[in-house]
């Protein structure tokens, strides 16, 4: 939970995101040596960035460099706080942003700018962050590997850009903050379906963002889509952390002031008819969060808005939703066939939402036998324990009317 920014802190002294992630492993394996001795710290999180903080320091002084280095660092060597950006209305006093920034330098391809924030400013293991990206976890760990190796070659400074070189970032900052909530919100692997932690980082984030950019659409229609996602986080969930669908959330229990600050977010993100995909996106989170019960959603607009978001934001995941949609709005049986044409798309091979569609459309077309087979391959496909048994007990109960959606909670 700590670990972005403890390598944030360190990258801000060392100048380099290879050597800061060494230096906060450090900084945990010290803390495993002393603190069974002496006892976990009141604020464990700030004695982990202190102690990350220190060897840093110690090992800039230990370098040829050290005096122009620590004319660079200043009051940091010294000091808890550290302010190296002039201030000013379009300042960002946060490190976690400046480690955003720094790992979505141009000079990285697009996938490795994802790969490497969400590896250091996720905290997602390499098979995690695969899995997010739906390519092969050694691709990932490739990416990753090169991406440190051409910061620290092109010596890229760890630092918040301004003007057009922040604007020309922008995009895939914004694309990393909605991963991080992302796999806050449906975990990837683990007993949980929530890692609440990843969703209040991304959320902040995102929010921190459309503040530095009010005239931003897409960082506007982002902090949208999280807001409405998060107000529905205490009902997403029933005893011992069970996933509740979407179709069973007592929406009593959404959460009505982020729901109000989603809608007052999508208002700020300019003409519909312009909308891009995070806006089409919250335009879609806006339909669940305004019909009052999930009879009354209105299917037909969001299988419109997933077309226009699979016209400007061409997946497989965003067409499977659709057909989700198309489901809910004109049966089954017409969604079928487009679930069917996504089985040979290869990024989707292992993507357990995928068998999990096609089971709910079979269970409700009265195929109990084909529907209970996908369930169980849904469930063989995950690695989150929660949806697992989720996906298990409706193979035991397949049935027609089931109604299990992608992300559906």
């Amino acid at each position: 939970m700590e670990s972005p920014r403890i390598v944030a802190t360190a990258a801000r002294i060392v100048r380099d995101l290879g050597i800061a992630e060494e230096i906060a492993q450090d900084a945990l394996v010290a803390a495993l040596e002393e603190w069974p001795r002496t006892g976990v710290p009141e604020r464990p999180g700030a004695w982990l960035t202190a102690t990350a903080k220190h060897r840093a320091v110690d090992l800039v002084r230990r370098r040829e460099t050290y005096a122009r280095k620590l004319a660079e660092v200043g009051r940091a060597l010294t000091e808890e706080s550290y302010d190296p950006e002039p201030s000013g209305p379009g300042d960002i006093d946060d490190d976690v942003l400046r480690l955003i920034f720094t790992a979505c330098h141009p000079v990285l391809s697009a996938g490795a700018r994802v790969a490497l924030t969400l590896r250091l400013v996720g905290g997602l293991r390499t098979d995690e962050v695969a899995r997010a990206l739906l390519v092969p976890e050694a691709t990932v760990a490739a990416r990753i590997t090169r991406a440190k190796r051409t910061l620290a070659k092109a010596g890229v400074e760890f630092e918040v850009p301004y003007g057009e070189e922040r604007a020309a970032r922008l995009g895939s900052v914004l694309e990393v903050v909605y991963l991080i909530f992302n796999e806050g919100y449906a975990a990837t692997s683990g007993d949980d379906l929530l890692r609440p932690g990843l969703c209040e980082d991304g959320l902040r984030l995102a929010r921190v963002l459309a503040a530095l950019a009010p005239g931003e659409g897409e960082a506007q229609g982002l902090v949208a889509l999280l807001e409405l996602q998060a107000s529905r986080t205490a009902a997403r969930t029933g005893p011992g952390g069970r996933p509740v669908l979407l179709a069973d959330q007592d929406r009593r229990r959404w959460d009505r002031l982020l729901v109000r600050r989603g809608f007052a977010a999508l208002e700020r993100a300019g003409d519909p008819r312009g909308y891009g995909p995070y806006a089409l996106q919250a335009a879609i989170a806006a339909c669940h969060a305004r019909a009052a019960s999930y009879e009354e959603t209105d299917w037909s607009l969001i299988a419109a808005l997933y077309g226009r978001l699979g016209a400007v934001a061409p997946s497989p995941v965003v067409e499977l939703n659709r057909a989700v949609a198309v489901s809910r709005a004109e049966g089954p049986a017409a969604a079928l066939p487009l679930v069917d044409a996504l089985a040979a798309d290869p990024s989707l091979a292992r993507y357990h939402l995928l068998p999990s569609v096609r089971g709910d459309l079979l269970a409700r077309l009265g195929r109990p036998a084909e529907a209970r087979a996908e369930f169980v391959r849904a469930a063989d496909l995950t690695r989150n324990a929660s949806e697992r048994a989720l996906l298990l007990g409706r193979a035991d109960a397949a049935e027609p009317g089931g109604r299990g959606l992608p992300g559906g909670s």
